[in-house]
């Protein structure tokens, strides 16, 4: 008997079909289209406006062959990895791109130099001519980047190009040195019993294994049965409990007798008094240390005026699961897409416009586009060495990722984000590293929260964190102030990405997979996670 094909079955197979037609018509090694300056009469004269003010005239040097199965920026015209596609197009297609002010993105370019001078040839020789460039002189800049790098547009594996982008911002909340009410709640350093395991050189399966303790790195013994469990120094590790898709691939435990656990959630944080490490300081909300632990860093200031600024420093390994808050409906008020041990935060058009920004008069939390429930009941946390004056119940948040942090001697300036550098407001942005590299230049194209005015503008990937998951996925960091604070608050909008990739270097593998996609499940055998991998950041198996 004839049966109707599945609305999904032909959604696959239009996209095989898509996907098959742009091989035949383009290649997966075209060369792309050249980067022009601008639109109009800047595409004839960016370069030459920039020599005529002092930029030093360079000549790209011939790309390096791309490694094996990889692809290379300047010559592909696409190419994917496991959650992203990126295809090639000119300058003058990206919208807003004639219209920036590159010069206040250039500070922190040049800062991601610093760290990107040691990843290989091509940013090394790319940043070494990047000091030759007038700093001040806006259309020299812009012909230094069309010239140097090749854009990519960024689509999710269901090769759509429109995607999330919110804001965070440096928190300050009001804390002291000493325990004593209303100061109790615990901002934790790293602590010393962590250690760690890189999940690639785990054996498969869900069984036990024997492992030794080198330091604070876990060692996998081949050759032993857990009968060789009794000998001195050796653990037993159930890898059953082991979450193994964390974007570094290092894996966090503790040891407990002979065993060896994953490091210890929230709650047995809150009411075990479990980390061995140095408290920081102390603060009088758990709410308000929550959401620094999700901006990823913040300012605690003390009554004599002092300020502590603090950085992320370590995770516990544990995967981000906030409350998210439910409208009257009870649907979640920030739609999220789950993907292995990751959440992804999806659009939800008609998301509501908060009339409160912080969501202190609605119950709720408002942060990096999440909009989160506050707990319904909030007590006291066990704190190793101090007597706690109550029952210790918890700050009743449910989510059992935990941030420890380290103390920033940086007293000016912008937070160390996660590549090392401090952020510049407005024009750093925290990415999914397995997207978007750290230390790359990407073109956001967005509205402006509250106005609703364009927002298209040259930013730099700096930063990233639990809750920023996602091919087209950017996180502005609007500063520090109560004016960020709102700005980051209400920020959710839809927006667009494009990557800028040095011409030569070598990214991903082939573009195209025989295999079929679909949204969330497997995708073609091959494909890379990360785009370009960088040990500790975002490592391919």
């Amino acid at each position: 008997m004839y049966t109707t094909p599945s609305p999904i079955f032909i959604s696959a197979l239009r996209r095989v079909a898509a996907t098959a037609a742009a091989v035949l018509a383009a290649g997966c090694v075209n060369t792309p289209p050249a980067a022009t300056a601008t639109a109009g009469a800047d595409a004839g004269s960016s370069a030459a406006a920039g020599t005529a003010a002092g930029a030093t005239t360079t000549t790209t040097p011939p790309p390096r062959p791309a490694a094996t199965g990889s692809s290379t920026a300047g010559q592909a015209r696409t190419f994917s990895t496991q959650l992203a596609t990126y295809t090639s197009v000119s300058f003058d297609a990206v919208p807003g791109w004639a219209r920036d002010d590159f010069s206040e993105s250039w500070p922190a370019f040049l800062g991601s130099c610093k760290v990107l001078t040691g990843r290989g040839a091509e940013w090394r020789d790319v940043c070494a001519r990047a000091l030759r460039v007038d700093s001040k002189n806006n259309t020299a800049i812009r012909a230094f980047f069309e010239q140097e790098f090749s854009a990519y547009q960024i689509r999710d594996d269901d090769r759509k190009p429109d995607g999330v982008v919110t804001g965070y911002f440096e928190p300050e909340i009001p804390g002291s040195r000493q325990y004593a009410a209303p100061f109790i709640y615990p901002v934790y350093g790293q602590p010393e019993d962590m250690l760690f395991v890189d999940a690639r050189k785990l054996p498969a399966g869900n069984g036990t294994v024997a492992a030794r303790v080198e330091g604070r790195n876990v060692v996998v013994q081949t050759g032993l049965s857990t009968r060789d469990m009794g000998a001195p120094g050796l653990y037993a590790l159930d890898l059953s409990g082991i979450t193994r898709d964390t974007l570094d691939r290092k894996v966090r435990l503790r040891i407990e007798g002979k065993q060896l656990l994953p490091y210890y959630t929230r709650e047995e944080i809150e009411t075990k008094g479990a980390p061995n490490a140095r408290v920081l300081a102390f603060v009088s909300s758990a709410t308000a240390l929550y959401e620094m632990q999700i901006q990823g860093s913040g300012r605690i200031k003390l009554a004599n005026g002092d300020i502590i600024r603090v950085a992320y420093a370590e995770q516990n390994g544990q995967p981000f699961r906030p409350t998210l808050a439910r409208a009257a409906n009870g649907k979640p008020r920030s739609p999220v897409k789950v993907r292995g041990s990751s959440i992804e935060l999806e659009l939800d058009d008609g998301d509501d416009e908060d009339d409160d920004a912080g969501g202190t008069a609605t119950g709720t939390i408002r942060t990096r586009g999440f909009t989160l429930a506050r707990p319904t009941a909030s007590g006291a946390v066990l704190v190793p060495g101090r007597r706690t004056a109550g029952p210790v119940i918890g700050s009743g948040i449910k989510d059992p990722s935990y941030v420890f942090f380290k103390e920033s001697p940086s007293p000016s300036g912008g937070p160390v984000g996660a590549f090392g550098v401090p952020l510049s407001a407005g024009r750093s942005i925290a990415v999914d590293p397995r997207s978007t590299p750290l230390g790359y230049p990407v073109f956001v194209s967005t509205r402006a929260p509250g106005t609703g005015a364009p927002m298209q503008r040259l930013t730099i990937a700096q930063d990233t964190g639990g809750a920023i998951r996602g091919a087209v996925r950017a996180d502005y960091f609007f500063g520090n102030g109560q004016q960020a604070a709102n700005n980051a608050r209400r920020m959710k909008e839809r927006g667009q990405l494009w990557i800028l990739l040095p011409r030569g270097l070598a990214v991903a593998t082939a573009a195209v997979s025989s295999a079929i996609r679909t949204r969330g499940g497997p995708v073609g055998a091959g494909l890379p996670q990360c785009l370009v991998p960088t040990e500790g950041v975002c490592v391919d198996d």
